[in-house]
């Protein structure tokens, strides 16, 4: 019987220390493989509750301190877009959309097993940039086309869960799911397709809350600890 505890110690003991992954190491580097985002609404875009798939769209860096990281880490994603503007059968969108931003905060791992989940917390700038023509979707209507080019600017606070596996101690999986609170300043500036190219601005300040529900990529630990 002693000879049987002594051998569950043993291996408990041999675990624990494999289980010191990432909190062996001071830097963290990685990018983002995959993520489903929220992107910021666009004028009155009517499918704005719609997911947006991204590839290889972000990085992050992260200093280690036992089980609390300090995290930095951005993005950046530009596609054409089209929508329905107004209403399904008012307005078409076509154009090219951009969105990037930046975020530091902080994460902290429950525990430092091979599997390991995480809370945290960012906060950060964002930026979304729409350009493009709005057409009417009514053949019957007689209204001209126009050109618009609609910025927002703001700040961004993002509560984090997530998991990390460990399949060797230098190398990490993670998966991440975030809710961006952001708080920006837009400004929209249209042009009329007529003789005078009329222009016209208007502005607002408006919340929104973007759901992220999916983030998955890779971290390379880096310099173990002395």
């Amino acid at each position: 019987m002693k000879k049987l505890l002594l051998s569950i110690v043993c291996v408990f003991l041999c675990y624990n220390g494999f289980c010191q992954v990432d909190g062996n190491y001071n830097y963290s580097i990685g990018i983002r493989g995959y993520s489903l985002m929220q992107m910021p609404k666009i004028l009155n875009q009517t499918n704005s509750q719609d997911y947006t798939d991204t590839y290889l769209n972000g990085f992050i860096v992260k200093i280690n301190d036992n089980q609390i990281s300090l995290r930095l880490n951005g993005n950046y994603f530009r596609k054409d877009v089209n929508f329905s503007n107004q209403c399904d059968n008012c307005e078409i969108a076509v154009g090219k959309m951009t969105d990037f931003g930046f975020k530091i905060g902080f994460e902290k791992s429950i525990s430092y097993a091979k599997i390991q989940p995480y809370f945290g917390s960012d906060i950060g700038f964002r930026a979304n940039h729409f350009s493009g023509e709005i057409q009417t979707a009514n053949p019957k209507s007689t209204t001209a086309p126009y050109n618009v080019d609609a910025e927002k600017n703001g700040f961004v606070l993002a509560p984090l869960l997530g998991i990390k596996f460990n399949p060797i101690s230098q190398v990490s999986i993670f998966a991440e799911t975030s809710l961006d609170f952001y708080y920006s300043y837009e400004r929209q500036e249209t042009t009329q397709q007529d003789a005078g190219n009329t222009r016209s601005f208007v502005k607002y300040n408006k919340w929104e809350f973007l759901l992220n529900p999916i983030s998955i990529g890779i971290q390379v630990h880096l310099v173990t600890r002395n």
